[in-house]
């Protein structure tokens, strides 16, 4: 029963939008936290997957922006 309840809340997580400050964070942490019930270290699954999405998703929102940049410069410079 558990798992389907945590598969139920995966699937749920990776479907709905967050908020901007906690991007990356609720996917992170239910996956992390998944993980970490599986090796028996379910809290601290959830928080070190909070924190590598955290990381990961400022990583993709850096390289979109500067994506956007060299794209503005190229069409100011034509």
């Amino acid at each position: 029963m558990k798992t389907i309840v945590l598969l139920a809340a995966l699937m749920g997580a990776v479907s709905a939008p967050v908020a901007a400050e906690a991007k990356g964070c609720i996917k992170g942490a239910i996956v992390g936290g998944v993980a970490g019930h599986v090796a028996g270290h379910g809290k601290l699954g959830a928080v070190a997957g909070c924190v590598i999405g955290h990381h990961e998703a400022n990583k993709h929102q850096e390289r979109d922006q500067q994506q956007d940049q060299r794209a503005n410069q190229n069409r100011q410079g034509q």
